[in-house]
């Protein structure tokens, strides 16, 4: 069977995401792509190429040469989530964790992270409370970012 090719990127909501015939997991570092070799949920071999690098975020399709579609799913990784008692405390650690230009995914009640013990000791000493979880990862793109695309409920909680 050949190498099946995935060669356009669509956001979640812009593909009929009934049509997937499988799936590609992929952690945060793996969804910043134009062209790679992956092997899919099944098994099976595909190429990404795609005309440009793009962000690849959960539940995103990827069109096949061949007609059929793949749905992009965000991998678990480890994670700091950081929450504060009140919105105004977790602006200013918004603040802080920006100032230091660490990719944070902004949700309606928490910020996560990567882990890192130097920024988590820090977000301790100002009240925050911090726990390690498994998650999907989708960080903000930051306002000079052409590859971002906003999600439906990824700020959600």
């Amino acid at each position: 069977m050949a190498m099946r090719h995935a060669v356009r990127h669509c956001p979640r909501g812009g593909w009929p995401a009934d049509a997937a015939t499988d799936s590609l997991t992929l952690g945060y570092d793996d969804r910043y792509r134009r062209r790679i070799r992956l092997t899919t949920d099944a098994g099976a071999e595909v190429l990404l190429d795609l005309p440009k690098a793009a962000t690849l975020a959960d539940g995103d399709g990827l069109a096949l040469a061949d007609g059929g579609w793949l749905a992009v799913r965000a991998a678990p990784e480890p994670l700091i989530e950081i929450t504060c008692a009140t919105p105004r405390a977790l602006a200013r650690v918004a603040w802080h964790l920006g100032n230091r230009h660490l990719p944070a995914e902004l949700r309606a009640d928490s910020i996560r992270i990567r882990p890192d013990h130097v920024i988590v000791e820090m977000l301790n000493g100002l009240g925050a409370a911090t726990r390690e979880i498994a998650a999907p990862f989708q960080p903000e793109g930051g306002a000079y970012d052409q590859h971002h695309h906003d999600h439906d409920g990824a700020g959600d909680g």
